[in-house]
């Protein structure tokens, strides 16, 4: 089976429909693939539709915004129960915050001479949901950047003219929405955080503390060295091992759906409590 248990579509920041990315996923030999929208699972319902008719198995994800200290830290659901109350009454939360963020972005911006900031993102955005991404392909289209990490780099981190910090969810709180809608938590893309060995593993006890049960050991944003380093955390916390491209669009060739390197033989991969 190959299993790919981190992807985006139009609901959140991807830019192929849930119907075109579990199609895309099916071309690229995937037998079970997650979407994970950011903080929404509003295309869940159009994905398991497209999976039933081409035949491939969708699970139902979120990946959920997380503050933990000074760092913003993502964490997936898998196989949650999307009409769980206690998860959209969370969800919806940061929505909330999401929508204001995207205006003062916006408001930003601006000042600092990109016209039209909100609408150019707005454009963008399919679904309900703009984030920072759907700003940083307008800058790319008004020639502000030659590419969306580009972007990030010159307006939308810390210090630069349209950055607004983000002020999410704890994380005992979003282990607890996942397992209250009956899913499993997993650490997403855990070497990409830019905090110290020390501070990771800090995070992983806190995680593991508040009952999650899974790291991210094979991502599309991981390197062997990172692959080995995040299944050795995997192991000393006994925590289920994930796979995921997090995959967003056809625009990044880098990052491909299926396209994964094998989970190291060492690991417990986190599908072997599905099935």
């Amino acid at each position: 089976m190959q299993y790919d248990l981190h992807s985006h579509s139009t609901a959140s920041d991807g830019t192929l429909s849930p119907t075109e990315l579990v199609q895309r996923a099916s071309q690229q030999g995937v037998d079970a693939l997650a979407l994970t929208d950011h903080d929404t699972t509003d295309g869940l319902g159009e994905a398991k539709n497209a999976a039933q008719e081409i035949g491939i198995e969708l699970i139902s994800g979120v990946e959920i915004s997380v503050s933990w200290g000074k760092n913003t830290v993502h964490i997936v659901g898998l196989g949650i129960d999307e009409d769980n109350d206690a998860l959209q009454a969370g969800l919806q939360s940061l929505r909330e915050f999401r929508h204001w963020r995207a205006e003062e972005i916006a408001r930003k911006l601006e000042k600092a001479g990109v016209a039209g900031a909100y609408a150019g993102a707005k454009k963008y955005a399919k679904g309900h949901l703009i984030s920072r991404t759907h700003f940083a392909r307008y800058l790319v289209e008004c020639g502000k950047a030659k590419n969306i990490p580009a972007v990030f780099k010159k307006f939308l981190v810390q210090g630069k003219p349209g950055h607004v910090a983000g002020q999410w969810a704890e994380l005992d709180e979003v282990v607890n929405w996942i397992k209250d809608a009956g899913g499993h938590a997993v650490i997403a893309h855990p070497a990409r955080y830019k905090m110290s060995a020390t501070r990771l593993r800090n995070l992983i006890q806190e995680f593991k503390d508040a009952g999650g049960h899974a790291l991210e050991v094979v991502s599309g944003s991981h390197g062997p060295n990172d692959r080995h380093n995040m299944a050795q955390y995997a192991r000393r916390f006994d925590l289920y091992a994930s796979s995921g491209s997090d995959y967003h669009g056809p625009e990044n060739p880098w990052v491909e759906l299926g396209r994964l390197d094998r989970m190291p033989s060492s690991c417990r991969p986190i599908w072997t409590l599905w099935h």
